[in-house]
């Protein structure tokens, strides 16, 4: 698909590299914005990276947004398709999830009429959906692989997190035919093909697969994390996160750390390169990995 280039208004220009999320149209889109960060144009106010496409918010009396899009274009023809001699300094964050925890059970079998199959969990229509025999097979395949962070939103500190796979065995799962009135926070949910934290209790309607102990969103930052980074979110745009599976015991010890506001996410930095891991994903998240918890 060749990219689309919108006008919203006087002030954006909204870049769309492919109608469909994949993760060389995500690493293309990364590489032109960061490039477009690094040439800090004159004009240029706000950069917002997303899954397939991205928002540049322009000062029009600095810069007309017309000749914004060519500038757009240039960057495109120099980075090529964002996965040649392109690396991220990010970082790996170990992130404990309880999978089919009672907590996100007992809300969603509360909301089964807003549901596609009414009779099973959320967990027993993403396997069947996506064709595993057993839900345990299907919990195995969500933490069998570290996700990337490929857009925050829509409600602060929420990940959206797409999974360093191939094409053929990503998950995905359509969300509820109607949205729940309720979610816990720091529910794991899954719509699409796009993993999240919910970081506060609210509505939704992703399929909800089970919850993680510690908090993304700290308004107080009383977390020691939160603090350090000066920041109510903990994950950025570009994270890799793994879903570490932790039982009750290891839920209930994480939580009493976060009580006694002492939590801390163990992370490792990383220089991912999207070109090492098209060729070699399985051995590009086993040295990732490797590194986290060596």
């Amino acid at each position: 698909m060749e990219t689309r280039y919108d006008h919203g208004g006087d002030e954006f220009v909204y870049v769309e590299i492919d109608a469909a999320m994949s993760l060389p149209a995500h690493f293309t889109s990364l590489a032109i914005t960061r490039q477009l960060a690094a040439e800090a144009i004159d004009g240029v106010e706000e950069i917002c990276p997303s899954n397939a496409s991205y928002m540049v918010r322009v000062d029009p009396d600095r810069i007309h947004p017309r000749d914004l899009v060519r500038e757009l274009q240039r960057i495109e023809s120099e980075v090529g398709a964002g996965d040649d001699d392109f690396t991220v300094e990010t970082r790996i964050v170990d992130v404990p999830i309880m999978l089919n925890d009672p907590w996100t059970h007992e809300v969603l079998m509360r909301f089964r009429d807003r549901h596609q199959d009414p009779t099973g969990t959320d967990l027993d229509y993403g396997a069947r959906i996506n064709g595993y025999d057993s839900t345990d097979a299907f919990v195995d395949a969500l933490a069998s692989s570290p996700y990337l962070v490929t857009m925050m939103g829509f409600v602060p500190g929420l990940p959206w997190c797409f999974q360093l796979v191939p094409r053929e065995r990503q998950v995905e799962v359509p969300k509820y035919v109607r949205p729940r009135t309720e979610t816990p926070e720091r529910a794991f949910g899954f719509g699409g093909a796009f993993a999240v934290i919910y970081p506060v209790k609210g509505a939704g309607g992703y399929q909800l697969f089970g919850s993680a102990p510690a908090p993304i969103f700290d308004a107080a930052m009383e977390q020691p994390d939160f603090a350090e980074q000066d920041s109510v979110v903990f994950f950025r745009h570009g994270d890799v996160i793994n879903f570490r599976r932790v039982d009750e015991a290891g839920y209930d010890e994480v939580r009493e750390q976060v009580a006694d506001k002492q939590w801390r996410y163990r992370t490792a930095p990383v220089e991912f390169s999207p070109r090492r891991f098209l060729d070699d994903p399985d051995g590009t998240n086993a040295a990732m990995l490797e590194g986290l918890y060596s």
